[in-house]
Order: C-alpha cells, then structure tokens, then sequence
C-alpha cells in the first residue's frame, strides 16, 4: 500500500523519476460504473466485462477506532474485524507493518495489547526479521472456520510514533500522522495468508483485500483530522477532545494525519469531492492542492476509467521529499506536482486493482509512473532509456538488493517497458486494454497473468513486457 518515495534513476546520465515508495517507505456508488465496453473500444477476442467489478459481498467488515493521547506521540486503539474466509482457515494472521525495518528504526513500534473473541484461542506475534515485538501477529482459533463461516475479532493496540521522516508515521511541529497504523489482515482472496518476509528495501511488503470500513478518531480539539473514507463533520468539542468520522465501503488500510491544518474542498465534474489541507507556512495553500488533485484526477479519468472512491483527502505534510498512497487519502510530502499525479494514479492501481505489494511490486509502482508520464508527456521521454536497464520487472522484493536497483527497475524500467508496449501495440488499443484489465479486476488482488489474459491479441506489447520479463514465466512472443 501505499507509500512511494521520490526515486532517482540512472541511465548514462541521471533519469529523474518523479515517484512515491515506502513512506520510509470505496467503493465508488453504483453510479460510478465505468463506461459500459459497448461504449469504448476493446481488445480483440477478450471478453472484456460491461460494468467495473464490484467488492466482494462477503469481504471483510473492519472498525478502527484511534484515540491520539495528549502527547501526540501515542495512538492507543480496538480494531474490530469481521471475517469470512473463502477457504478454511485455522489462524488469523495480521502484519504490523510499524515494526518493519524501516520504520521502527524511526522509532516507531506497534504492539496488541489483547485479543478477544468468542473463536480465539490465543495471539503470538511472528516474524522475527521485523523488529520486536515481531512483524506478524498471529490469532489462532480454537478450531477450524470453514470456508463461508464468519469470526469476529477485536484486538486493542498501541502505536508510537516516531521522529517527523519520510514514512508512514511521524510527528512534527503540530502535526500527527499514521498510516498502517494498526495489525492489517494479511488475507489473499482464494490464496490464504500473506506472510511474506519484510525487507531491508523502502517499498511495501504487504497484501491486503478490500475491506467495508469505518474509522473514528478522538483527538485534542485544536487539530483537523484528514483520513480516509468519506468523513463527517467532528463532534463538538468536549474535554478538550473532538471525535472524528469517516466510512469507506472498500479499502485494503487506511491513513490519518491530524495537525494544524488549513483545508479547502473542491469537486470533480462527477462530484468526486477533494479535500486539501496544509499546515502554517506551506509552501502552497490548500486551494491550490485540491485544484490540483482535481486536474489529476481529470487527466488520468481519460484513460483509466472513472475514479474509484467519492472522495479523496490530501493532507499536505512538510516537504520529506515524496507520497504515499492510501484508499481515498494521499499523505503528500512533496509539492512537486508530478508526485501528486503519481499517488493519485495509485488510487486505481492499488487501491482499486490490488496487488500482493512484495510478490508483484511493479503492478502498482509500474504502472503508477507510467501513468504520470502519460499525463505528462515530457516525464515519458525521460523514462526511454530505463527500458535497457539490467534486471527482472516483475521481480519480487526480495530479488532487489538496494533501493537503488528496486527504483531503477520496478519504478523506471517497468514504465518504461509499458509506455513502449503502448507506443508499438497502438495507444488506443492498449488503453482500452488497460481499461479492460482495470474494470475485471476492481477490488481484487491482480497478478501479472490477468495483465497478460487481456493483452493476447497485443502481440507487440507481450514482445515488449516479455523482454522485459514482466510477466513472468511465460510461452508467449519474445
């Protein structure tokens, strides 16, 4: 999920790659329906669906309710999640993502203070190459839940934040924020538990399913609080506290920033409402943010499909040098505007079109650059020289050994190869492609064969991702 530092690649000279990685490192309603297929071109011989998928029925149902104490360093919190797995499961399994490499060595660190419900047995924390407590908390059942069956859950947290740096959480100056601030249900639809290992890399490791969720945030009462979901209007203020409120009918985590901020709202031409908020003395105001966001979200519709959420948050945080993405709400910590487009990008592919962030990295990051520079056309004649890079695309993280090489790759190289495969396959063809490939797999988890299964009658873009070996094994041209 979700975070994408400002990279830099070099290809015989300096190739400057406007990104987001580790911050360290929903559903839309039903009448944000993508264009019908009849209505747009669509790749020969795939069966391309008519409406967007819609989320899982029975996906789960998550309550987050964060209290910010008076230090502004701690979060204490309940997590409430209501489970229904698709295969028989034995154990629950939750990713700290805090006490990643990264991010505790900011200082900062999540614990589960108890679990409990009526199917619990008793919680252990795992994965010992993330710092202590460990990275993964594991809830075993006291017997097996078959598939189709249902468990409800509530585990009670404490989050510290550390040094204000470029990560998913921080303090500064008037200002908290977190984002997977709480244990992330580590669940693959039709696959099973993601436990996959956390890496000495500032890019994400996880692999979360949507979830039905809501959140509430109690904190002192002269911060705003920007998160995801559609946010209500606060409580008023009582004991020098207000609680905040949103809903998001489909997101894989979740973000909050709470500071001293200044926000202004706009809206899209199809009633997407923008809400930006800067901090005292920002280098731009926040009407200027949300015009912005508003323009990004406009150029990127004309090629990707109508936006997935209702609304979108964009906290402006001070300038660490990047972004990170979230459902619905970007933590920006860059005024660059190019890295705005790309974590708005993110909000289809990621946020809408998931994929396993440690196994298939480039399903997001790839295509999140590329879609920047298909707005900003200047951006794509810079990422040309990126395509002859040494290196697998499609490569999980653990095949990287410096940040440098992942950027290099995931980021440079794999749009490069998808700006290329567009250029020699017809843009308008591949779009629509893409297109198809977005709409089949809203709200899911996508891996490189679904890209592959609507590019079969693009044989010059499979030469290209193939060389590129983005897609994996596979018997297709080269």
């Amino acid at each position: 999920m979700r975070a994408r530092r400002r990279a830099a690649v070099a290809v015989a000279g300096v190739l400057a790659l406007a990104g987001c990685t580790s911050f360290a490192d929903t559903l839309a309603a039903e009448d944000r329906s993508a264009t019908p297929a009849a209505e747009r071109p669509a790749p020969v011989g795939v069966a391309c669906p008519t409406d967007r998928a819609e989320p899982d029925p029975d996906r789960p149902k998550v309550a987050f309710d964060f209290r910010l104490e008076d230090d502004r360093s701690t979060v204490t919190g309940t997590e409430t999640l209501t489970f229904t797995p698709d295969l028989p499961v034995e154990e629950l399994v939750f990713r700290l993502v805090p006490n990643g490499p990264d991010s505790a060595g900011a200082g900062n660190r999540l614990e589960v203070d108890r679990v409990r419900g009526e199917d619990v047995a008793q919680g252990t924390y795992q994965e010992a190459a993330a710092a202590a407590p460990g990275g993964l908390y594991v809830v075993d059942l006291d017997g097996e839940l078959a598939a189709g069956e249902s468990t409800r859950v509530e585990l009670d947290f404490t989050l510290t934040l550390g040094s204000g740096t470029f990560d998913r959480f921080g303090t500064d100056t008037g200002l908290s924020w977190w984002g997977s601030g709480a244990p992330l249900l580590a669940w693959e639809p039709g696959v099973g538990w993601a436990e996959d290992p956390f890496v000495e890399l500032s890019g994400e490791t996880t692999t979360s399913t949507a979830a039905d969720t809501t959140i509430e945030v109690s904190a002192p009462a002269d911060l705003t609080v920007l998160m995801t979901g559609a946010q209500g209007r606060p409580t008023a203020a009582r004991d020098g506290r207000r609680t905040w409120t949103s809903h998001e009918a489909a997101a894989r985590d979740v973000s909050v920033a709470a500071g001293a901020f200044a926000t202004e709202e706009r809206t899209t031409p199809d009633g997407v409402r923008v809400t930006a908020g800067v901090l005292p003395g920002a280098e731009l105001g926040a009407g200027e943010v949300a015009e912005r966001t508003v323009a990004a979200i406009g150029a990127l519709e004309e090629f990707l499909g109508p936006f997935p959420y209702r609304t979108l948050t964009v906290p402006l945080l001070p300038a660490y040098g990047g972004g990170i993405e979230y459902p619905s709400s970007i933590l920006e910590a860059s005024p660059d505007p190019a890295v705005l487009v790309h974590e708005v990008a993110h909000q289809w592919f990621y946020g809408m079109v998931g994929n396993s962030q440690f196994r298939d990295p480039w399903l997001d990051e790839a295509f999140a650059t590329y879609a920047e520079a298909v707005v900003n056309p200047p951006d794509a004649a810079g990422l040309t020289p990126a395509l002859g890079l040494d290196g697998a695309v499609g490569a999980a993280m653990d095949a990287f050994p410096d940040d440098r090489r992942y950027f290099n790759v995931v980021y440079g190289k794999g749009a490069a190869a998808l700006l290329t495969a567009r250029n020699d396959a017809d843009p308008e063809a591949f779009d629509a492609a893409v297109r198809c490939y977005v709409d089949a797999n809203a709200w899911s988890i996508a891996t490189p064969a679904d890209l592959r299964a609507v590019l079969d009658d693009l044989p010059e873009a499979l030469v290209v991702l193939n060389r590129a070996d983005a897609l994996g094994k596979d018997d297709g041209p080269r």
